[in-house]
């Protein structure tokens, strides 16, 4: 049984491609991509043939391609899958067929390479001991603002992809939850021509974005909060003595843990715990 092998591709340079990567596409039985041109373009540049079946596989139509796939690989032979710039399943398809394929019993592995996440963290200056990935936040401004107000708190390294005409309303919308004096930086058009990587607090960045409407493809690092939310224990007296009140619980738990930034599930139990005593 062979693999389904993962394939990093370049976010940009197209030197940036490994040997293994252009033996993989030249020798695979099937290519999985994201767009069949964009890979197909990619051979060209790196003046090769993909002698293997070439299929799409994309949001769309992962679901429906994994049988058809899994049982390539059964048969012994190798599928790639690749999305259209760096490693698929990270906010790119892959991840059905992944577990697909767990469940099947079909080896799955990895070719690295190019990632737009590590090359924006690596170069932004910020802490990189320590990050998270949140992909894209959401388009419209109400559940874009309650995700990312829900990561105030959150101490390590934020990255966060974004397309260019929704950059300036993010980074206000950011500014406006992590405070406009939060470091970070605006990566843009990695490892391409025209790499830019701008470096100032949220609130310079949110006004740079209007003047400049930068284009291309953009990755946000945001700096960790440096104050960690309180202790639940430290907030359950206060909860309590709202419910004394007369406040209901579940309303005096929800203004306690918006005010502070903790978890309002947790801080119910607490409380629950607490006056249980």
């Amino acid at each position: 049984m062979s693999p389904v092998v993962l394939a990093a591709t370049p976010i940009g340079d197209v030197g940036d491609a490994s040997a293994r990567l252009r033996e993989l596409l030249a020798t695979a039985d099937v290519v999985a991509a994201e767009d069949t041109r964009t890979v197909r373009d990619l051979a060209r540049r790196l003046d090769l043939t993909i002698t293997g079946r070439l299929v799409s596989h994309h949001e769309h139509n992962e679901a429906g391609r994994v049988a058809e796939l899994l049982e390539v690989a059964g048969a012994g032979g190798t599928v790639a899958v690749v999305s259209d710039a760096g490693m698929p399943t990270v906010s790119d398809p892959g991840l059905v067929l992944v577990r697909a394929a767990v469940e099947a019993g079909v080896r799955v592995t990895a070719l690295p390479g190019p990632s737009a996440v590590l090359t924006a963290l690596a170069l932004s200056g910020l802490p990189t001991d320590r990050f998270c990935f949140e992909g894209f936040v959401p388009r419209k401004a109400g559940p874009r603002a309650a995700a990312l107000g829900a990561l105030a708190h959150e101490p390590r390294t934020i990255v966060l992809f974004e397309a260019p005409h929704r950059l300036a309303a993010t980074l206000a919308a950011a500014a406006q939850a992590f405070g406009a004096d939060r470091p970070a930086a605006v990566c843009r058009e990695l490892t391409k021509t025209h790499e830019e990587v701008v470096r100032a607090p949220l609130g310079e960045l949110a006004r740079w974005a209007v003047e400049h409407e930068p284009r291309g493809e953009i990755v946000l690092v945001v700096g960790g909060a440096t104050d960690a939310p309180p202790a639940l224990e430290d907030l359950v007296p206060e909860v309590l003595a709202r419910t004394d009140a007369g406040e209901r619980l579940k309303d005096a738990v929800a203004a306690v843990a918006e005010a502070t930034g903790v978890a309002k599930r947790e801080l119910y139990a607490a409380a629950l715990a607490a006056r249980g005593r």
